[in-house]
């Protein structure tokens, strides 16, 4: 039987191209499918409630315990006593940002398949890793309160301000993807001006986060994250189950791509039934997704064989490093957790999390090029993918759902960073340029007052940004440009007795100078012009990448191993980072056992280390004779990510309740 021609499957309602979207040049074209009410509701509404409901959990839990008063050790460590189901939701929180809902199904979108597999596991790798360094916190630093105090503790005032600047890097950068996404999301679907709701969105966050803390945030972090999760699974059955099968998107894929350039100006013009000539046509190769795929094996989407797939996972695995290593919140939540917690909790954190961006990409983000939906590139860019597919399966409803998770995501990240932000002011500016001496009440007052203060300030920062013409995609490849150079050097900071501080201040400052002259320079090159556009392109910006990281790492390994090598004795790191209230909680000798805190050292490395490896490298070349995937092996591989979003939705749903049954029948 041949396949039906452009015409026949425009008035077939059930295959695309869809006739309803004739002659639509973009997706929404300035309409939203929810009203502004619904917006605000949510915005200003899910604000108000998770702050209350929060901030009374927290309540409760302080006066059930007889800890009735707020310490500032514990409003910045939640007394280090943090167990491994909650220390995971907390990580899936912390790593679902606006970003990871959005983007990652721009990518598939963009490449298909690979899209969302090297978004998930370029970005699972890191948190895998950072589990090291949580339990060589434990053993060297558990007094800690943040990164850059370990950096003042062992390499000096000039290398701390350097990381210091990093870290703020990293928190603003991240705050930033945050917003943009999340503004522009709210306002594609409702209407809600992307200022006004850049600067509505941190509301919800201040409130409860400087009135309960980082124990605030984490019990937020559980309900945000579990909320996310039956979100996705919803999109995951409505689009595989309920709607469609895998064996109908495979087909639809594989129409997508062989249309011709006539057959593309056909669908994509003013009145495609009856289409003239390609003088009716908006058809634009680089603006809608239809005909083969660029730089994939034989122009398919079904493969994991895509020049720009891989492209964006090698800037998405340095840019991550970035984003991990060098991001307080990921210290704190390492500081939070039981030492016997902790290696525990990131490695399931990091396993749970890969389905969010895989499972919800390799749903809605595939649909999205499967049904031919007139999204434009510039809408893909800034993180419309989801709503737009949610939107044409479930309407409102589906609307509606996508906007909940992406608040759930903004917010539950957008915390942790208040916290981390609100910690490096306190404790590595405020306590130790201006008020040594500063009373436990003082640093919590100064908490507060950077927890409100930065809510506002990103809120102007991402306007700013939006108005110069950045957007979600654009700051999510250029964040490893900034502060992949200050990675290397923490990793050394924590697991190398050799590594100098003068060596990690010239390679972090002098990493950051190469990339950004090189992705400059490649523009240059590239393009002939150096510009926003010029500057994002995925050459470029992996140029920028890879110089930041490499060059970092090469001049702090040569400049400690044979110019100025240490012989640091880590057990005396602990000694010069003093507590400010005598909290000892978590930091007892028996959770500071040094037998049990090595084999958990050795049980995260082991497993983080092979993880990574079959994540970044054997799953990608066993998927590499596949070609362009069959109709079973798609099966096979959608499947799969049922599987693991099931999987996930469970695990960080009921390990925390599970764990936390005597606590919470106690606060009952």
């Amino acid at each position: 039987m041949s396949s039906p021609t452009v015409v026949e499957r425009l008035t077939n309602e059930l295959i695309p191209p869809f006739a309803e979207y004739s002659g639509k040049e973009s997706y929404f074209e300035g309409n939203t499918p929810l009203s502004k009410a619904v917006g605000y509701v949510v915005v200003l509404g899910f604000g108000a409630l998770f702050s209350v409901f929060t901030t009374a959990i927290v309540y409760f839990d302080k006066k059930f315990k007889g800890n009735a008063n707020m310490t500032s050790e514990h409003f910045n460590t939640a007394g280090r006593m943090i167990k491994t189901g909650l220390t995971a939701s907390v990580i899936v929180s912390q790593w679902t940002w606006a970003a990871t809902l959005l983007q990652s199904s721009n990518v598939a979108w963009q490449y298909g398949v690979s899209g969302p597999f090297w978004y998930a596991s370029g970005a699972t790798i890191q948190v895998l890793l950072f589990g090291v360094l949580a339990i060589s916190l434990k053993k060297v630093a558990p007094s800690a309160h943040t990164v850059c105090e370990i950096v003042r503790a062992r390499w000096g005032k000039t290398a701390h301000l350097t990381f210091l600047f990093f870290a703020f890097c990293a928190n603003i950068i991240v705050t930033s993807m945050l917003l943009l996404g999340g503004a522009a999301t709210v306002e594609a679907l409702t209407g809600v001006d992307y200022r006004l709701a850049s600067f509505l969105i941190p509301w919800g966050v201040i409130l409860y986060t400087s009135a309960g803390g980082l124990k605030a945030t984490f019990i937020a972090s559980y309900l945000h994250t579990v909320i996310i999760f039956a979100v996705l699974v919803t999109m995951i059955l409505v689009v595989y189950i309920k709607t469609y099968s895998s064996d109908q998107i495979y087909t639809f894929l594989d129409w997508t791509v062989s249309y011709t350039t006539e057959e593309c100006q056909q669908i994509y013009s003013a009145n495609p039934l009856n289409y003239t000539g390609p003088e009716t046509s908006f058809y634009d190769a680089d603006k809608y997704a239809c005909g083969p795929v660029p730089n994939n094996n034989s122009g398919s989407y079904l493969t994991m064989l895509s020049g720009d797939g891989l492209m964006f996972g090698i800037i998405n695995i340095v840019g991550n490093f970035g984003t991990v290593f060098v991001d307080q919140s990921y210290w704190q939540s390492a500081i939070a957790a039981r030492p016997s917690s902790a290696a525990k909790g990131y490695l399931l954190g990091g396993l749970c999390w890969f389905a969010i961006p895989f499972s919800l990409a390799t749903s809605l983000g595939l649909a999205s090029t499967a049904l031919m939906l007139p999204i434009t590139a510039s809408e893909a860019g800034a993180g419309l993918v989801p709503p737009a597919v949610a939107d044409h399966l479930l309407g409102n409803a589906g609307a509606v759902l996508i906007l909940i998770m992406l608040f759930m995501a903004i917010v539950s990240t957008g915390s942790a960073e208040s916290i981390a932000v609100s910690s490096l002011v306190s404790y590595d500016i405020y306590r130790e340029y201006f008020n040594p001496d500063a009373s436990g009440e003082q640093i919590l007052k100064c908490s507060r007052i950077v927890i409100v203060l930065f809510g506002l300030f990103m809120g102007a920062f991402s306007i700013l940004l939006a108005e110069i013409g950045l957007n979600l995609g654009w700051v999510y490849l250029f964040m490893g440009i900034m502060i992949g150079s200050a990675v290397i050097p923490l990793w050394n900071l924590m697991t190398w007795d050799k590594a100098s501080g003068t060596g990690a201040v010239i390679a972090a400052w002098s990493g950051l100078i190469l990339a950004l002259t090189g992705w400059m320079v490649g523009a240059k090159i590239e393009s002939g012009a150096v510009t926003v556009a010029t500057l994002g392109s995925n050459p470029v910006m992996l140029s920028g990448n890879l110089i930041a990281i490499l060059s970092s790492g090469f001049i702090h390994y040569i400049y400690s191993k044979f110019i100025d090598p240490q012989d640091y004795d880590f057990a005396e790191l602990n000694q010069h980072i003093k507590l400010v209230e005598h909290d000892m909680s978590g930091l007892t000798a028996e959770e500071q056992n040094p037998d049990e805190l090595r084999r958990a050292h050795r049980w995260i490395t082991r497993r983080g280390y092979v993880l990574t490896l079959v994540l970044i490298i054997i799953w990608p070349l066993l998927s590499v004779p596949a070609g362009v995937f069959s109709q079973a092996y798609f099966a096979f591989w959608v499947l799969l990510s049922i599987c693991w979003g099931f999987g996930a939705t469970i695990i960080i749903t009921l390990l925390p309740l599970i764990e936390s049954q005597a606590d919470i029948g106690q606060d009952l």
